[in-house]
């Protein structure tokens, strides 16, 4: 439940207002004499509701039930005993590198924060950096600049970072880079939600946050990269592996 606290503290406004205006349309269905919108107006309050729980439900499956941060699901194309240099990129909360230097402790890990990101004052930050405390040797990134050799790096991860990158063309420059620094056979692990139907009804104007495939897809293609596998973390995730 560690990471579904911190969802719910990050969005603790929302789902205030959220239950506020839930609140409005039960007191005003109990104040109106029409039938019809006393019905409508208790509707709207247990859709608000329930949308509310949905969220919440969909983001401990997510987050905390799923293999979204295990990153199980890459041993059928990532031997991680194999590899020497692996980078992970996040956006100002790494739940990742910890638990990855413990089980491959001779795997030469970069912890790389991207710089200026939306999450970065939000003040929920302070709190998930106390449960999840950030790598004492990790760095600040630019997307459009990585600070790494050419053909040095085995892997790059990015797990539910890489849409911390607003504009398009800063996505295709990082791309590039990761591209570069990257050795022949190497590898980039992009786990994303998208901006479509299932994150729409679970998530709302959350889903929002997002980008769609469409976007990923062509953000990834104009860098000069291929996307050789599309793997569905869960209904609400995708895990996109580049080469």
């Amino acid at each position: 439940m560690k990471i579904t606290q911190l969802v719910i503290l990050f969005n603790y406004k929302k789902i205030v207002l959220g239950i506020c205006v839930a609140a409005v349309f039960l007191i005003f269905s109990n104040q109106i004499s029409s039938t019809i919108f006393n019905i409508l107006f208790k509707m709207v309050s247990l859709i608000i509701v329930l949308n509310i729980i949905a969220s919440i439900l969909a983001s401990y499956i997510l987050y905390d039930k799923s293999d979204l941060y295990k990153l199980n699901k890459l041993k059928d194309n990532l031997d991680f005993e194999k590899i020497d240099n692996a980078i992970i990129v996040h956006a100002s909360f790494d739940p990742i590198s910890k638990e990855l230097e413990e089980r491959y402790p001779n795997l030469n890990i970069t912890v790389c924060d991207i710089y200026e990101n939306r999450h970065e004052h939000d003040n929920g930050i302070k709190i998930s950096k106390k449960i999840f405390p950030p790598n004492p040797e990790e760095i600040k990134i630019h997307p459009n600049q990585l600070p790494f050799e050419d053909s040095s790096q085995d892997v790059i991860l990015a797990i539910t970072s890489l849409h911390e990158i607003l504009d398009h063309k800063d996505r295709v420059l990082f791309f590039r880079e990761a591209k570069r620094i990257l050795k022949k056979n190497g590898l980039i692990v992009v786990s994303e939600q998208f901006r479509d139907c299932t994150n729409f009804i679970f998530f709302n104007i959350g889903a929002f946050h997002f980008l769609s495939k469409k976007q990923w897809k062509k953000a990834i293609s104009e860098a000069g990269l291929e996307i050789i596998e599309n793997k569905k973390i869960t209904p609400f995730a995708n895990m996109l592996l580049i080469k």
